[in-house]
């Protein structure tokens, strides 16, 4: 049933519109009216069509690169602000740049840190998003920022494919947390991948750590970029002797060649959500839509109900 709602609206940023038209028709409510006008150099400027004074607004767009998605989304709250808007939601289901949580070298920026402070300067009264890269972002802000988990969602599927000796896996050590948690979720093993890489998107030696003879294993992560860590480390495991190897990741960015790593891979499925538009389509692709936990938890936070479950993994 389509919920109920009285002042709330929704409006999409045009990199996430059908995501968007996804979650307003779960939401109960039609998307908002915004067109974008744009300069033969290419800059462009959004317009709200109708009145937004007063009203709860939510702006729907994930940030990923390149920085045209990210400006979109600063000049729709800013208009927003300006327009009389009383409450403005950035709904960013991938929050873009995060990987840029702290200096790991000298003279380098803190991108994560620069995109909250923007959105803060923009007008954002409050952030929505899913599994961030580094948990601490949420403290990059100093407004509410309502950080959902995937687990939710990939967890019933999870379930429903009745693997026997299952085993959850990190790609590398900073996942092992996220791996712990699902391994908990599903009373599995755990086993962790060992990387070191020669630079950013390029791994030198990979190594496993733990035993996956016989098992059926999925790995999990936040994002899936290059694809390069997955589908060495689903050759790797299935060199050691796994029966199967899956992957979950919420964030499919698939950048560069891979789609082609992915089809020439050992992986049997990659499991991902619709936060980012797929660039083309795979067999080995599984889209789960987020709609449903994004509608339910702006309706939550419109009508000042709880949403503490949609933070458990």
């Amino acid at each position: 049933m389509p919920y109920e709602t009285t002042e709330a609206k929704i409006f999409a940023c045009s990199q996430s519109t059908y995501l968007a038209e996804q979650i307003a028709e779960t939401y109960g409510v039609k998307l908002g009216n915004v067109i974008t006008s744009t300069y033969s150099d290419g800059e462009f400027q959004p317009s709200y069509e109708e009145s937004i004074r007063g009203t709860r607004v939510f702006i729907i767009g994930s940030t990923h690169p390149g920085p045209k998605n990210l400006m979109e989304m600063l000049l729709m709250i800013d208009a927003a602000k300006r327009a009389s808007a009383r409450h403005i939601t950035a709904v960013m289901p991938y929050f873009g740049w995060a990987r840029q949580d702290r200096k790991d070298k000298p003279r380098v920026p803190i991108a994560a840190k620069l995109v909250a402070k923007m959105l803060e300067a923009a007008g954002a009264t409050r952030i929505i998003t899913m599994d961030l890269h580094a948990d601490q972002i949420q403290g990059f802000f100093e407004k509410p920022v309502d950080h959902l988990f995937a687990s939710t969602i990939f967890l019933p599927y999870l379930k429903s494919l009745n693997l026997d000796n299952l085993t959850i896996a990190s790609p590398d050590m900073g996942g092992s947390k996220r791996a712990y948690a699902y391994s908990k979720a599903l009373k599995s093993d755990v086993v962790i991948c060992y990387k070191q890489r020669a630079k950013a998107n390029v791994i030198s030696h990979m190594e496993l750590i733990g035993d996956v003879t016989g098992k059926n294993v999925v790995l999990v992560d936040d994002m899936v970029d290059t694809a390069g860590t997955l589908t060495k480390a689903a050759d790797l495991m299935i060199e050691r002797g796994a029966l199967s190897v899956r992957a979950i990741c919420t964030h499919p960015i698939l950048s560069g060649n891979a789609y082609e790593k992915l089809e020439n891979s050992k992986l049997e499925e990659l499991i991902v959500t619709n936060s980012i538009p797929l660039r083309q389509e795979s067999k080995k692709l599984r889209v789960l839509s987020c709609s449903t936990l994004f509608a339910e938890v702006m309706y939550n936070v419109h009508h000042n109900k709880s949403i503490s479950n949609k933070f458990v993994m």
